[in-house]
C-alpha cells in the first residue's frame, strides 16, 4: 500500500520533469522515471515502518503513549531514510518544510502565541516567497535547488528567445539553435 502511494505521487512528477529537463535517450530518461519512482516509494515505506515500529516501542517500555514519541520517532526515522542528501529526499524534505512551517503557524495562532491576523495574510506570504526565490534566482541562482533553477532558467531565461510559434506551442530553448 505505501509502495503504490509513492509511485502514484512520485511517477507522474517523474515523468514531466524527466522529459522537460533532462536529456538523453528515451531508454534512460525511463530509467531515471522508474528509479526516481522506486527511490522514493521505498524511502517513504522505510519511514513508515521505522516511524511506526520506534512509537511503538516507545509505548510499550513507558507503558503509554505520549506526544514525544511522534517527534522522536520521526526524528529517527528522518536520519535513517531521508537524512542522505540526494535529489528525492532533497525534494521531499522541502515539500514537507514548507507544510510544517504553515501547520505551525496555524498552531501558533491557534495556541495564542501569535495574534489571529486582522486579514488574509496569504498574499503578503505570496509577496515575500516570490520576491526572495526571483532575487535568488537573478543573483544567487547556484543556491537553489537544481531543478528549481531547470524550471526558472526556462521561464525566465529561455523565454527571451523566440523564433516562431513552437517555441510557444511545444518548448522553448535558447540553446536548441533552431
Amino acid at each position: 500500500m505505501i509502495l503504490s502511494y509513492g509511485a502514484k505521487i512520485r511517477a507522474p512528477h517523474a515523468l514531466v520533469m524527466t522529459f522537460l529537463f533532462r536529456s538523453g535517450s528515451l531508454k534512460e530518461k525511463l530509467k531515471a522515471i522508474v528509479q526516481a519512482t522506486y527511490t522514493h516509494s521505498r524511502n517513504l515505506a522505510y519511514f513508515v515502518f521505522t516511524y511506526k515500529g520506534l512509537c511503538a516501542l516507545q509505548s510499550r517500555v513507558q507503558g503509554q503513549t505520549f506526544q514525544f514519541h511522534s517527534f522522536l520517532a520521526a526524528c529517527i526515522g528522518g536520519w535513517l531514510v531521508f537524512g542522505e542528501n540526494n535529489n528525492i529526499n532533497s525534494q521531499i524534505n522541502m515539500y514537507l518544510l514548507s507544510r510544517t512551517l504553515f501547520g505551525l503557524a496555524r498552531l501558533a495562532v491557534e495556541k495564542g502565541f501569535i495574534p489571529e491576523p486582522k486579514q488574509d495574510p496569504f498574499p503578503l506570504f505570496s509577496a515575500i516567497v516570490w520576491g526572495l526565490v526571483l532575487w535568488l534566482f537573478q543573483y544567487h541562482r547556484h543556491t537553489l535547488q537544481p531543478s528549481l533553477q531547470s524550471s526558472m532558467t526556462y521561464l525566465y531565461d529561455d523565454s527571451n528567445v523566440w523564433h516562431d510559434i513552437s517555441d510557444f506551442l511545444i518548448c522553448n530553448k535558447s540553446s536548441s539553435g533552431k
